[in-house]
């Protein structure tokens, strides 16, 4: 689809943040013969710091390309910023990222591009994107370590057709080569973010900036049959899972098994206490649903970069998606992602709920 017919040049719409990937793919596309407008969004600014902006304005200029910032602070932090915290707060595990790209960052750029009149979006993501039986697709990145499309379960057929994705058949080690070879050192000597943007460390310390200390109401550690084993300082700052950093020892492997936000109470129980076949699946999405619904076996993910499980997928009473897995997994936790993936496509996903 070309929207603007009296131009020569296909417009796109490219998130630029000043770094590596980024910069590379607004080259790459240019080189391909798009006409690129840059995006610099202000999601979140740790300290201040708005040197990105300045980073991604100088090359959009080097690059002789008009650049946009946009100022989405204030929704950014009422839509992720308080999913996150309301998520620890509800004694759940949330996945920012997944959210972000699914509901905010990827239909916003949509929406900025249908006003401006532009044809399509882009960013420097390590996803592909394929077309089969009427339907697009995400798709894995060549490079396994920088794939990031365990967070793009969500997009719909209007913005998965509308994304060129630059970056997808590279590897990262290829992108950095590539953008040394063309004199654009400084992007590739840039650190790496990790993790969260807005909470690249420990989550806990966010916490504590951002909530009311009475918020942390201390509570007991218990076991399954409920003896008391010992206190914690609030359960907002602990995850189904761990097992590091609890302060308690039993002189065994010991696991958070279950939150409770009304009792304060955390249960803590072995590993094989943790193990589950089956979960329910809110918020789900899914390309094709008939598809989904009809495979035997699909490939299941819940945390990025782990190991895939394999499963089958069915509809609840409620209209929840079921998934059932065909080997137990352990610390499954609600608020958690699950992604399904078939023949190197990803069908959908949805949020975990474990909630009665």
């Amino acid at each position: 689809m070309n929207r603007a017919t009296k131009q020569t040049k296909q417009t796109v719409l490219l998130g630029m943040s000043g770094g590596t990937d980024s910069s590379v793919a607004a080259i790459m596309l240019q080189e391909q013969g798009y006409d690129v407008i840059g995006i610099t969004f202000r999601f979140y600014e740790r300290e201040s710091d708005t040197s990105y902006l300045e980073e991604a304005r100088s090359l959009a200029q080097q690059l002789g390309i008009r650049h946009i910032t946009y100022d989405v602070r204030k929704p950014f932090r009422e839509k992720i910023i308080s999913y996150f915290i309301d998520s620890y707060m509800q004694g759940e595990t949330p996945v920012p990222c997944t959210l972000c790209n699914n509901y905010f960052k990827w239909p916003l750029m949509l929406e900025i591009a249908d006003k401006e009149g532009i044809d399509f979006i882009a960013t420097g993501h390590y996803i592909r994107k394929v077309f089969l039986q009427g339907h697009y697709y995400i798709a894995p990145g060549v490079d396994p370590d920088k794939d990031q499309s365990f967070f793009m379960w969500g997009l719909d057929q209007e913005i998965l057709k509308r994304m060129l994705l630059p970056l997808g058949t590279l590897t990262k080690q290829y992108v950095r080569q590539w953008a040394n070879e063309r004199g654009h050192q400084h992007q590739t000597q840039k650190k790496e973010s990790i993790g969260v943007c807005f909470c690249p460390k420990d989550y806990r310390s966010f916490l504590r900036k951002e909530v009311a200390p009475d918020a942390f109401v201390p509570g007991h550690f218990i076991d399954e049959t409920g003896r008391v084993l010992g206190t914690h300082n609030g359960y907002p700052f602990f995850t189904i899972g761990q097992r590091r950093g609890l302060g308690v020892n039993l002189n065994k492997p010991t696991f958070v098994k279950k939150i409770d936000t009304q009792t304060h109470a955390i249960t803590l129980a072995p590993l094989s206490s943790l193990a589950y076949t089956s979960f329910p699946l809110r918020q789900w999405h899914a390309i094709n649903v008939e598809e989904l619904l009809a495979l035997d076996e699909v490939e299941v993910r819940i945390r990025y970069r782990k190991q895939f499980n394999t499963g089958r997928v069915q509809l609840d009473q409620q209209g929840r998606l079921v998934v059932l897995l065909n080997q137990q997994l352990t610390a499954v936790a609600s608020g958690q992602a699950a992604v399904f993936y078939f023949e190197g496509r990803v069908l959908g996903g949805g949020i975990i709920d474990l909630r009665n």
